[in-house]
């Protein structure tokens, strides 16, 4: 192994010294001891060098002037300063300034900056390190119409939309604190300002609900004009539709009562017009339509006992298939119910089971798992367990460690162990096959235009079920989990955790598909021509019904042309500070020194701190905390408080979040006047350490968005030594693939991660454990050392296997507009010794060192940070000092005497692929550094810390104008009018007759015939009312009841479907007495006596669409039950035409079909 160690550090060092073959300049063989002259007049002697700062002298004009043949490889660019403001920065009279770029001006003197020098790294062209592609118009997507665009996270707080259903005229969002709803016909209207709250300033006009608790479904009723809404209180609410635009708001609820304990998960109309509703537990209950119509009619001072009347009807569907405390469904949660109204069936999906009931008897027909395979009975198990043994599972590790302290570091490990061990035994007796199932948890469900179900899993699967829950196939078009559906015409829409949003036609084939938003996908909804998508961070976008397609191309044209209208630039400026702290603390003079007096012209200030805290026991303890979600120390969160102080948190800085993985930590702050246009703030961690899972070495991170730009910083402490430059270039390497700011990869939401997470802590402290057990027994620590990562590393490698996702996806920081590293990346220089590194520094020939750098010649090889720019170097390195040594004399003298390095940098890449991008929206980010510096006089750490300044210019959208402009070329372009004027052809459908007569128990046929010779019709049959015919009036009134359910008398089967070209599909329209055990006493009908034998009549129309139409067209179909002739006289004015009067409609006797056009 020893000769194997050493072959390689030959090797390391014949790489290192081939890697430049600059030669050094000349010098005298006694340099060492001599000092540069100043440029000036003046004159010294030559004497023995101090290294002191105090007698370096300044350098002269020229040097700024970037007349250094040397850096050949990087550029000056002018000022890009789009506002002209001058670029002024006072310096306070500091030690450090003599050897900064600006150390040439005197105190208190102010002069224009100019943007410093760059040096830029190759390989920036290369597979994920490449410039992500930015467009005025997004080419990788349809254009959208954005009608609510990405507000901030921060200003959503309380607010978030987590809903959305269509009406015909309006779009309604379920909100956590209420409803909203947009009418389509102000879709394109500028937004609101500053008369809404921050986040919705440049939506399109909205009104708003009162204060409600978070509404978590949402339910549209036609046919009796409302919008009904589920929410987290357990209560269901009405709220109607037709709102005048001059209403004041917040407008009011109508009827409301308590559905459930718990939250209301899941609200639908089944074919009947019953509203049923699931909740937590499995709970599912039935609202008849009978008490919520009685409920509807009452006076809103009467509101209170019409909350009564309904609460009291309900039926509870569990309750009924329970027998001796077992129940035929599972106790699971419901995820979401969906009603079959080609068959009058109600689907019920649990995360791992359905079940299929009967909308007009109300019976439980079926229970089938995911993989379609029939269960008979399912135990019931306590609600409460699961949580309780999560609970458990992070309690335990974490508390174990505070047990027992005196029992030394063995018995706190012995005890850790033990501890996650029988968290883990725990959680497997719940059942091993329940994980092997959790990547197909079913999370959506929908039906389709032919009949059939879908529902979609965690693992992307997507399901496809016939009526009675045979299940005909699976396909898989992506890989992340399915979170939505919505189904318009002869397509399926899938919105995905990733953010995409795929079309697919009724077989499962793909379509098309696109990145639609950067956050999850969480609802889908069809409306006025458009398929709308909501995200997880609020923001609503409309999607063309004919996307993709010309339309497209067209609409990017236009939009793209308009630019001028809508672009928008601001400029931020950024300070980027880094320090390796050593395990110590800083007084606040040091702070003040380093950040404090560099930001009075700065908005954002970014502080990465490395080794905060350190130690065996700590880092351990840190890893295990991470492995349960928790992160951060008590030494941290002083960091955090003393920096505030120095940037006067609160009165001029806000912090708006930080990060720490064990003795790393990077911070960020906002000035208060820009705070509105920053937010979405995001964290991740990265360990390098052992195994890649201690985080001694390692990178955290975060990532906000500026201007609507995402911009990340990443504070690293890379592999240290100076022959372990491979290594290095390795941890970035796998820092930048790894970094990911989603939140559902930081967070595990289910069991079988968990219990991942738990093996690894045990084998975390398994091997810590066996290190210091091999260790204080004697055995050699490097021994010891490799002992206990081994350990850490199998384990890593196994638990890891079982996630590795073999799809490559986009990665975070390649995607970001501007990526900013910043820390101890630990590369030295390189083909020099100690005396002769510590020599050029006091001569100050920083040219020469930078040639020996190993971080300059990495980039020039293209081998780390690819593409990414540095400013010139011009200050001493920064590294390795002795502690409160203040100058040149602080650097290491003790017996290793490390050379000299700076290891403390930052680096960049903004959205510029070449050296003179303008910024635009194809290049919105384009910064440049103006002052890049260590200070010299901070002597509390062997290092010292470092300071960039970065000016920014933000290129950006107005998405208030920008929607305006959409608008305007749907309306002026002829060629886009032309292709939404195909989409209201409707193909040609004639009904068999208009007028069914039907006896007790008969059965009619309805006949619909698709005339067209090319496209499939897509029909729909709904009652709009029912009717009771009296004999002493000509008119009539048609009570529709939910969402134009039937009435229970009637049966018609399919009341949905597809009629293929020139082909007729046959449609029963059958009588049937029904009762339901509620109906029943003694088995006498409880309402015989309202039963009369008067005749009943209903209006049945069939809504006839095509493929991918906005049109509908309708044919109505007058159905009349008699009783038998004994009873019933039939009325010779019945088949003549009836007014119309409030709620009635007229029906004509005609036994042509009636082609009505609606929208």
């Amino acid at each position: 192994m020893d000769e194997h160690n050493i072959q390689d550090d030959d090797k390391d060092k014949e790489a290192l010294a081939g890697l430049s073959s600059v030669p050094p300049p000349q010098r005298k063989m006694h340099s060492y001891s001599q000092q540069l002259r100043a440029n000036s007049a003046h004159k010294r002697h030559h004497q023995v060098r101090k290294h002191s700062l105090d007698d370096i002298p300044k350098p002269s004009d020229h040097y700024f002037n970037n007349e250094d043949s040397s850096d050949d490889d990087f550029f000056a660019r002018n000022s890009n300063n789009a506002s002209g403001e001058d670029y002024i920065i006072t310096h306070s009279q500091r030690l450090d300034q003599n050897l900064s770029l600006d150390s040439g001006c005197p105190p208190d003197d102010s002069r224009n900056f100019q943007p410093l020098p760059e040096f830029i790294g190759a390989g920036g062209t290369n597979s994920i390190f490449k410039v992500p592609m930015r467009a005025t118009v997004h080419p990788r997507r349809p254009p959208c119409l954005e009608l609510r665009p990405h507000p901030l996270r921060e200003t959503q707080v309380g607010k978030f939309l987590r809903n959305i259903a269509c009406t015909d005229k309006q779009l309604w969002a379920g909100q956590e604190c209420g409803v909203r709803f947009w009418r389509f016909q102000d879709a394109y209207q500028p937004g609101l300002g500053t008369k809404v709250r921050r986040g919705d300033e440049d939506a399109a006009p909205f009104q708003e609900s009162g204060n409600t608790a978070p509404t978590i479904c949402l339910l549209v009723d036609s046919a009796n004009r409302l919008v009904w809404s589920g929410h987290k209180d357990g209560k269901i609410r009405s709220w109607k539709m037709d709102h005048a635009a001059d209403e004041p708001s917040p407008f009011k609820e109508g009827l409301s009562w308590q559905a459930h304990r718990g939250s209301v998960l899941s609200i639908v109309m089944s074919s009947y017009g019953d509203l049923w509703s699931g909740g937590e537990g499995g709970a599912i209950k039935i609202w008849p339509w009978e008490s919520i119509e009685k409920s509807l009619s009452l006076r809103p001072e009467e509101k209170h006992m019409a909350a009564l009347l309904v609460e009291r009807s309900f039926i509870d569907l569990r309750s009924q298939v329970t027998v001796n405390g077992n129940c035929n469904i599972s106790s699971s949660d419901i995820k979401c119910l969906v009603s079959d109204r080609v068959r009058a069936k109600v689907w019920c999906a649990q995360p791992l089971s359905f079940s299929l009931w009967d909308a007009r008897t109300k019976e439980l027909l079926k229970v089938f798992n995911i993989e379609g395979q029939t269960e008979n009975r399912v135990d019931m198990p306590s609600s409460d367990q699961g949580g309780a043994v999560e609970d458990e599972m992070k309690v335990k590790f974490v508390s174990s460690s505070k047990k027992e302290k005196s029992g030394g570091f063995l018995q706190r490990s012995r005890n850790a162990i033990m501890g996650a061990a029988d968290a883990v035994r725990r959680v497997a007796t719940r059942g091993a096959g329940a994980f092997a199932e959790d990547n197909k948890r079913t999370e959506a469900l929908v039906l389709a235009a032919d009949g059939t179900i879908w529902s979609g899993c965690t693992n992307g699967l997507l399901v496809q079920w016939d009526g009675s829950g045979v299940r005909l196939q699976d396909v898989s078009h992506h890989p992340c989990a399915v979170q939505c559906f919505c189904a318009f015409g002869a397509r399926i829409y899938v919105g995905y955790v990733s953010g995409m949003v795929q079309v697919m036609d009724l077989e499962g084939n793909l379509v098309a598909g696109w990145m639609a938003h950067n956050g999850p996908v969480i609802k889908l909804a069809a409306g006025d021509g458009y398929i709308f998508s909501l995200a997880t961070h609020g923001g609503i976008r409309g999607w063309s019904i004919s996307s993709p397609g010309p339309i497209d191309s067209l609409l990017r044209t236009d939009l793209a042309e308009k630019e001028p209208i809508y672009s928008r630039q601001d400029n931020v400026r950024m300070l980027v500070g880094t320090w390796n702290v050593g395990q110590g603390r800083a007084s606040q003079e040091a702070l003040m020194s380093w950040l404090g007096s560099v930001v009075s012209d700065v908005g954002i200030v970014v502080v990465g701190l490395q080794e905060v805290e350190m130690g065996a026991g700590f880092l351990a303890m840190s890893a295990a905390k991470e492995t349960v979600g928790l992160e951060g120390s008590s030494i941290g969160h002083w960091w955090l408080d003393t920096i505030g102080k120095a940037l006067d948190e609160n009165t001029t800085f806000e912090r708006m979040g930080s990060r720490q993985l064990a003795g790393l930590l990077v911070s960020l702050w906002v000035r208060k006047s820009i705070r509105t246009h920053v937010g979405d703030i995001d964290a991740a961690a990265v360990p390098c350490g052992f195994g890649r899972a201690i985080g001694n070495k390692g990178g955290v991170g975060l990532r906000i968005r500026v201007y609507d730009r995402l911009i990340c910083f990443v504070n690293c402490h890379l592999a240290a030594h100076l022959e372990a430059v491979n290594r290095r270039n390795a941890d970035f390497d796998h820092i930048f693939r790894n970094m990911s700011f989603s939140r559902s990869s930081n967070l595990l939401n289910n069991a079988a991660g968990m219990v991942r997470l738990l093996f690894f802590c045990c084998s975390l402290a398994f091997s810590t454990y066996l290190f210091r057990l091999l260790y204080s027994s004697g055995l050699p620590l490097v021994l010891s050392v490799a002992a206990g990562a081994s350990a850490a590393v199998q384990t890593t490698r196994v638990t890891n296997a079982a996630g590795v996702n073999t799809e490559e996806t986009k990665l975070d920081l390649a995607e970001a507009d501007m990526v900013v590293f910043l820390g101890d990346f630990n590369y030295r220089l390189f083909g020099i010794s100690y005396d002769e590194a510590r020599d050029f520094v006091s001569q100050r020939c920083f040219d020469w060192l930078r040639e020996k750098d190993q971080l300059r010649a990495e980039m020039k090889a293209g081998k780390v940070f690819q593409g990414m720019r540095e400013a010139i170097i011009r200050f001493p390195p920064t590294y390795k000092f002795e502690r409160h040594r203040p100058g040149l004399a602080g650097y290491d003298s003790g017996e290793k005497k490390r050379i000299p390095a700076w290891c403390d940098r930052v680096i960049y890449r903004d959205n510029r692929s070449g050296p003179v991008d303008e910024c635009s929206l194809e290049c919105p980010i384009v910064s440049s550094i103006l002052l890049y510096e260590a200070c010299m006089d901070v002597t509390e750490s062997d290092h010292k810390p470092v300071r960039c300044k970065f000016h920014s210019t933000i290129a950006h959208v107005d998405r208030s104008v920008r929607r305006q402009a959409f608008g305007e070329v749907l309306q002026v372009n002829k060629k886009v009018k032309a292709i939404l004027d195909e989409l209201r052809y409707v193909p040609e459908t004639v009904v068999s007759t208009n007028n069914i007569v039907l006896q007790n128990q008969d059965t009619s046929i309805l006949r619909i015939t698709n005339k067209c010779e090319k496209d499939k019709a897509i029909f729909r049959i709904v009652c709009e009312g029912q009717s009771t015919v009296k004999d002493e009036e000509d008119t009539a009134e048609y009570h529709p009841r939910g969402s134009f359910g039937f009435p229970r008398w009637l049966e018609v089967t399919p009341a949905a479907g597809i009629i293929k070209p020139e082909q007729s599909v046959e449609v029963a329209v059958h009588h049937e007495e029904f009762h339901t055990l509620e109906d029943l006493v003694d088995g006498i009908p409880q309402n015989w006596w309202c039963e009369d034998t008067r005749d009943k009549e209903v209006v049945l129309t069939v809504s006839i669409n095509g493929s991918c139409s906005t049109e509908t067209k309708s044919h109505q179909i007058r159905v009349r039950h008699c009783f038998s002739a004994k009873t019933v006289r039939i009325d010779s004015k019945s088949s003549t035409n009836k007014k119309s009067q409030g709620g009635s409609r007229k029906i004509s006797s005609s036994s042509d079909a009636i082609d009505d056009s609606r929208n």
